[in-house]
């Protein structure tokens, strides 16, 4: 029997799906401090990540992320929550369905799943199966909380990927995954865009959707978007791209992308073939409305190239991966903001 597939469900009905913008960005802007845990908010503050979710449904988002991203028992032992990994998720996804169930229209429920910050063997101490329980553990807490999907988003490492994926399909959730292409073109551990719709094909049913988040900058993902696109025509393709390019002023990270910007973004990204189209990092509901009104009022153009992306929305920070001389650097890891 097959995993259900909200998500071609509602794109067959709508053609293209808008995904929220970025939580940490807009949760650092209610009140959460640097270094503070946002899923801790689940508990302390559901009224807020309630907030975040109906501006974004109000936006015209159809598929609204959990606030999980760092639910693992690795990221939330930084915070001494290690043992609270499955109330956290279970939180954080009643949340978002509450937001979703009270909206006129349906709304994707999709459980946030970033990477756990460590390396697995050989490279790290993290064997696959503990990377396996880890995903296990934290998706348990989303599925029961009422998540539709597992949204596997941020990645770097193939292996950790295929871990996530292997732990929805014992969850028992349908899965997408995403990479972050942030280094020369490709993730900081080398993957490349157009090798991504293959890294876990096999696991399970496969991905409901593959594709990119986070990055450098809109016109970095647009051109890993065209890579995926051109290596696999018959993927369903996620880009969820920063808003413009972020900048230090001071201590505070800001980022260029204006309204207009992001919805020319959207624009391109339905002609480089996405199906699934959002923000990420400095992405508010201003940027989304922009976006679903660019999306609504859309009228088909050509498929961009490389000189109609950094003509429209600025240049390229990276190389692109198809590019000589795009080589990983070493392996880092971050939080999503």
């Amino acid at each position: 029997m097959r995993m259900p597939n909200p998500l071609g469900d509602l794109i067959a009905e709508k053609g293209i799906l808008l995904a929220d913008g970025a939580t940490g960005t807009n949760l650092f802007a209610m009140g959460l401090e640097a270094g503070e845990a946002p899923e801790l908010w689940n508990e302390s503050h559901p009224e807020r990540i309630d907030k975040l979710h109906q501006d974004f449904v109000d936006a015209g988002a159809d598929i609204i992320l959990t606030n999980s991203f760092g639910g693992t028992r690795q990221r939330l032992k930084l915070h001494q929550a290690q043992d609270r990994v499955f109330a956290l998720n279970k939180r954080a996804a009643e949340i978002a369905r509450s937001v979703a169930d009270r909206a006129p229209r349906k709304v994707i429920v999709a459980g946030s799943v970033g990477p756990t910050g460590e390396l697995l063997v050989p490279l790290g101490a993290m064997t696959y199966e503990e990377a396996v329980a880890a995903f296990v553990e934290q998706m348990e807490g989303l599925k029961a909380g009422g998540a539709d999907v597992a949204w596997i988003e941020t990645m770097s490492a193939g292996d950790e990927i295929r871990a996530a994926a292997e732990a929805a399909v014992k969850t028992g959730m349908p899965y997408t995954y995403t990479a972050s292409f942030d280094t020369a073109g490709k993730t900081m551990m080398g993957l490349a865009p157009r090798d991504l719709p293959d890294v876990a094909r096999s696991i399970g049913d496969g991905p409901l959707a593959v594709g990119a988040n986070c990055g450098v900058g809109a016109s970095d993902i647009l051109s890993s978007l065209l890579d995926m696109t051109e290596a696999d025509p018959q993927a369903t393709v996620i880009v969820k791209g920063n808003c413009g390019i972020p900048e230090f002023r001071g201590t505070q990270i800001f980022y260029s992308g204006t309204p207009p910007l992001m919805a020319d973004y959207a624009r391109l990204a339905r002609d480089a073939g996405a199906k699934i189209i959002g923000g990420c990092c400095g992405t508010s509901c201003d940027h989304l409305a922009a976006m679903r009104a660019a999306l609504d009022d859309y009228t088909p153009g050509p498929r961009p190239t490389i000189e109609t992306i950094v003509e429209r929305i600025g240049p390229l920070r990276n190389k692109s991966a198809a590019e000589p001389g795009s080589e990983p650097g070493r392996e880092r890891r971050r939080r999503r903001s």
